[in-house]
């Protein structure tokens, strides 16, 4: 499907799926433009979460902080990824969020309600396929970190998140990084120090 005046972002965001023009213009009336600038937040703890955001252009960060105080990474999200805080949006006994998204470069998204999400599944097989394969990929790729924290050095694990973020150091704050990797600020500058020397 090529993008047309009426629905220039539909291909962008359902790559790979295909879709009839009628079928592309009654989706995309589903989703909405939204701009946010570096240190907004999309989310914050305690929100009621109804909505899935695209990422068309930008960088967001998803973190939980424990009782101490400590901040804990959880995603990443650029350009082309999605985004929501998905234990309150998929979870079956929270309705609320648990964890901030901020804003760390300037974004635009399209977000959709998970009800308008859900409906366009039931109503268009090509979105609920695309849905599945998204899922079973983001399904994968956290159990992929939950091994890899549990078996792989901090370099091991840096180096595989630079593959996995390209280009994101430049617009993330290194305790942001360490964060992610579950490690100190001071490891990380060891880990890049024993790479930037080899």
């Amino acid at each position: 499907m090529k993008p047309t005046s009426v629905n220039p972002i539909i291909p962008e965001i359902f790559k790979d799926t295909s879709l009839s023009e009628d079928e592309a213009i009654h989706v995309f009336r589903k989703f909405k433009k939204v701009l946010i600038t570096k240190g907004e937040f999309l989310l914050k703890p305690g929100k009621k979460v109804t909505d899935l955001h695209f990422i068309q252009q930008g960088c967001l960060r998803t973190y939980a902080i424990d009782l101490a105080g400590k901040e804990h990474t959880l995603q990443f999200a650029i350009k082309g990824w999605w985004i929501s805080d998905y234990i309150a949006l998929f979870g079956k006994t929270r309705t609320n969020s648990v964890s901030y998204i901020e804003c760390i470069k300037d974004t635009t998204l399209y977000k959709i309600s998970k009800t308008d999400f859900d409906n366009l599944c039931k109503d268009i097989p090509e979105i609920s396929h695309f849905h599945i394969r998204n899922l079973e990929g983001a399904f994968a790729s956290f159990h992929k970190r939950i091994l890899e924290n549990l078996t792989l050095s901090a370099k091991e694990r840096y180096l595989n998140f630079i593959r996995a973020y390209p280009n994101i150091e430049q617009n993330v704050k290194n305790y942001h990084i360490a964060s992610y990797l579950g490690i100190t600020t001071e490891s990380l500058s060891r880990v890049r120090k024993e790479i930037a020397n080899k």
